[in-house]
């Protein structure tokens, strides 16, 4: 043991020393060298690389050297232990917040506007990651993910909900990348925190008999007031309205880019939405305060929020909410109008049938809704409560 010192090895010439014990120092032709350290293990020999000399010196390479003759002495295979050790060492740099923001970025092209409201990632960002987010992801079990989310599991359920759910991909993404995750750690953790007591609450609408007089209200010409008239007239969901850029609009059709489109099956396709004699008096009202060519400009920067409608609603003393008019809509076509139910639901963005049905059936039914939302926005800005009403297609 210890034959070799520190003029032998600087002096060297090309060539295998041996220090005693299996460990072994090569000099390379190109004047190089490494330490390698010979094993044999249930009966094979086994050649382990300790490093390049003079980066590990003598009296390192000596101390590491005998450790892993320890291991072999336990009769596991040094150079696997390493490998296995060196896989720990790697997982444990992927933190849980390092995953969901892999994750998220995976998925922005398939999110409403690249996710740039940032709606798919709060749910982690507010109630996960401040807990378990320096956690390395292979790591994390049912009873850190149920310690987390109990506190709102039944107060806020719908939020903790979708704070599972995208934990749940999460997690597989982990698994995509390689990572020893337990892919059943939020099933099982759904399990201890039990069933949420909390019943979903629909999205206060208001009746249909009630719109004309709101709309008629709205004449203060704000960028709220018109924004929420033209909600109101095409029945759309809130995010596309307030991300309308006027190069959107082609004479009385208004075609909504598909990656502004929520929960289409069909999530690759556009959506035309026919625009009302109204609507398009709305647009040219709202055309002198655009900015940017987005038809409704938040105060400073980008797009008006949607708790900026929200809040217009709430200060006129009103529980009833924006996305709540797609309700009065549908409800107005169901109990006036005689028109088939896919053209009603289409009317609002959804898709009806199964994906062999609508091979086959591609129209949008423009024409028919063109005649329903000119009938909506007759009904909207009349003062009689006489209902005006579409003839057969």
């Amino acid at each position: 043991m210890n034959k070799l010192n520190a003029p032998t090895l600087k002096s060297a010439t090309p060539g295998k020393y041996s220090d005693g014990g299996g460990l072994w120092f090569h000099r390379r032709e190109d004047g190089g060298a490494q330490w390698f350290l010979r094993i044999t293990v249930h009966g094979r020999r086994r050649e382990m690389g300790l490093g390049s000399f003079p980066e590990v010196s003598l009296k390192e390479v000596r101390q590491e050297a005998e450790s892993w003759r320890a291991v072999a002495r336990r009769g596991i295979d040094p150079i696997k232990e390493r490998e296995r050790l060196k896989r720990e060492e790697v997982s444990k740099l992927h933190l849980l917040k390092d995953v969901a923001e892999d994750a998220f970025e995976s998925r922005k092209a398939e999110l409403k506007g690249d996710g740039k409201a940032g709606r798919w990632y709060s749910p982690l960002e507010l109630h996960v990651l401040p807990k378990l987010g320096k956690v390395p992801v292979v790591e994390l079990d049912q009873k850190d993910i149920r310690d987390t989310l109990a506190p709102i599991w039944h107060d806020k359920a719908d939020t903790a909900r979708k704070a599972m759910n995208r934990l749940s991909i999460v997690m597989r993404h982990a698994a995509a990348l390689g990572l020893n995750v337990d892919l059943q750690a939020t099933d099982k953790a759904k399990a201890l925190l039990g069933k949420q007591r909390h019943k979903a609450k629909n999205i206060p609408a208001m009746p249909w008999q009630d719109v004309p007089a709101f709309y008629q209200s709205l004449d203060g010409g704000t960028v709220t007031e018109l924004a929420l008239r033209l909600l109101i007239l095409t029945a759309v969901r809130s995010f596309p309205l307030r991300n309308l850029h006027l190069d959107q609009i082609d004479c009385d059709v208004w075609t909504i880019p598909a990656e502004a489109m929520k929960g289409r099956r069909d999530a690759t396709k556009s959506f035309r939405v026919p625009l009302s004699k109204e609507a398009m008096t709305v647009v040219e009202m709202a055309k002198p305060l655009a900015r940017d060519g987005l038809l409704f400009p938040g105060v400073r920067r980008g797009v008006i929020s949607d708790m900026t409608m929200a809040s217009f609603m709430k200060r006129s003393k009103l529980v009833e909410r924006p996305h709540g008019f797609r309700s009065s809509f549908r409800d107005w076509v169901a109990e006036t109008q005689s028109v088939p139910f896919e053209v009603a639901e289409t009317c609002l963005g959804h898709v009806v049938g199964g994906s062999v049905e609508r091979s086959y059936k591609r129209t949008d039914f423009l024409e028919q809704r063109r005649a329903i939302m000119a009938c909506w926005g007759q009904y909207t800005t009349q003062n009689s409560l006489s209902q005006p009403t579409i003839s057969r297609f």
